[in-house]
């Protein structure tokens, strides 16, 4: 994990557990960053509340808060936490590796998350009785390659580039998700790896131990 930088600010994260919110956690941990957690229990629509509606109208997570400032969408966050704290190393150095890493991540956002979701609510993106089924099998069909794109490109590598940076870590909560769904994934042995190898991780490891945390609290 990168040494903590100097740098004074008021950041603010707002989270849900099991969500992509996982992504700038993990990520401003690995940068040594001091940030407030406002964690929302999505099972009781607080992110769908009045007062959540009134700073973030689109009532998703992460939205990360700096000196005031609005940020949402998980790319744009990552890359002002790797601008923020230069020295997380969380983006390449190199512009276009930097740009390739965004593409990754852009790439997480548009063509793997959006089939995890269809998995998690289908009936929100089809509601004709007894199409529910046919959803999940045709965006497992899509998350099938996906994830056979990734496990390619982690073949014979730690990282998806040459260390460890925020790219890794919203890889992890997509495969992680797709693990929560019980989906045949066992034949992806890099990701497979890679997710073990991220697992080990101190900025992971306390993540979970929060999630743990808070999720303990919601149900007292």
């Amino acid at each position: 994990m990168a040494q903590k930088e100097r740098v004074t600010m008021n950041i603010k994260l707002y989270y849900a557990p099991t969500t992509c919110a996982l992504v700038p956690w993990v990520n401003l941990t690995e940068a040594g960053a001091e940030f407030e957690t406002v964690a929302l229990n999505l099972r009781k629509a607080q992110h769908l509340s009045n007062e959540y509606l009134a700073i973030n109208p689109k009532h998703k997570v992460p939205m990360l808060v700096v000196d005031g400032e609005k940020l949402t969408e998980n790319v744009a966050i990552q890359q002002w936490i790797a601008r923020a704290f230069p020295a997380s190393k969380l983006l390449p150095d190199a512009p276009m590796r930097q740009l390739q890493a965004i593409s990754l991540m852009s790439w997480f956002g548009s063509g793997i998350h959006p089939h995890l979701a269809r998995i998690n609510s289908p009936a929100k993106f089809c509601d004709v009785p007894g199409a529910e089924a046919s959803v999940k099998a045709l965006a497992n069909d899509q998350l099938q390659e996906a994830f056979g794109i990734a496990d390619n490109m982690l073949a014979g590598r730690e990282y998806f580039v040459d260390h460890f940076t925020a790219v890794d870590s919203y890889f992890y909560w997509c495969f992680r998700r797709a693990t929560q769904f019980e989906l045949p994934l066992a034949h992806f042995s890099n990701c497979q790896a890679h997710f073990a190898r991220l697992g080990q991780r101190p900025s992971v490891q306390k993540l979970l131990a929060f999630e743990k945390q808070t999720l303990a609290g919601f149900a007292a």
